[in-house]
């Protein structure tokens, strides 16, 4: 029995690092934020395609497929559904917008970008709230499913990051605080995945975990589709969105195959 705790408590903490990893990549964006305020349309087309292709496969392959496996076809696709209303939800609530998506083609006021750089940051945090969970859950299933989600949710951190420091830095001309908001933003990952494990670990059993598993497959098929492709096509670099896609899903696809 004493065995068994500690391989719970081991995935546990293991959860958490893959959950603030994933969250704290947003720091690397903000680096090349602050120091290429500029990043090129098509490094941002690439890369927001490459993020919305990994966390796809990752939700349907390995999600949507562990909560049907718990809860059988309906109850499984139930709950993804219900992941995909949820986000719905908080993005109604709490909408939210990319200061690079906001620039293109305009000018913004230094009292407008400092306005905007606070909302991005919090709209980013929220959104990356779910996706604490999304890792914690996975890695509870399988590690090697965690990892992949949480390499999936690093890269697209970063353009995020980047989303975060660029106003910041744009309107207070200080390094240390576009690092500061980017910082901030990421943190709300691992808060989310330690209130999910907190709550919900000591009722953990099959059920829950593939209702789990399948809810945040649906929070990241509606952040795939609803932000990051989207944002990704404004760019207006032809097919790169989709070979962004393709790439992501044969990269991550690999790593689960070797994994």
């Amino acid at each position: 029995m004493a065995g068994g705790e500690i391989a719970v408590d081991s995935t546990f903490l293991v959860a958490l690092l893959f959950a603030t990893l994933a969250g704290l990549s947003t720091t690397v964006g903000s680096v090349i934020g602050v120091f290429y305020r500029e990043p090129g349309p098509k490094y941002m087309a690439f890369t927001l395609g490459f993020s919305a292709g990994a966390m796809i496969l990752v939700s349907f392959v390995e999600l949507l497929q562990a909560g049907i496996e718990s809860l059988g076809f309906i109850y499984g696709h139930l709950a993804f559904f219900l992941g995909m209303g949820l986000m719905l939800l908080i993005d109604i609530s709490l909408p939210h917008t990319y200061i690079l998506e906001e620039q293109h083609g305009k000018d913004s006021s230094n009292i407008k970008l400092r306005r905007a750089s606070v909302l991005v940051a919090l709209g980013i945090a929220i959104h990356n709230f779910p996706e604490g969970m999304a890792t914690f859950a996975g890695t509870l299933k399988d590690i090697h499913v965690g990892l992949a989600l949480a390499v999936a949710i690093a890269i697209h951190n970063i353009p995020e990051g980047i989303a975060v420091s660029v106003p910041v830095y744009a309107s207070t001309g200080s390094r240390r605080k576009a690092f500061f908001w980017s910082f901030l933003s990421g943190v709300s990952e691992p808060v989310g995945a330690l209130i999910a494990g907190l709550l919900l670990a000591p009722f953990l059993n099959g059920s829950v975990l593939g209702w789990m598993l399948s809810g945040v497959g649906g929070f990241m098929v509606f952040i795939s589709l609803d932000e990051l492709l989207p944002i990704s096509h404004l760019y207006g670099e032809e097919h790169l969105s989709i070979v962004g896609v393709t790439a992501g899903m044969a990269v991550v696809a690999l790593s689960l195959a070797i994994l």
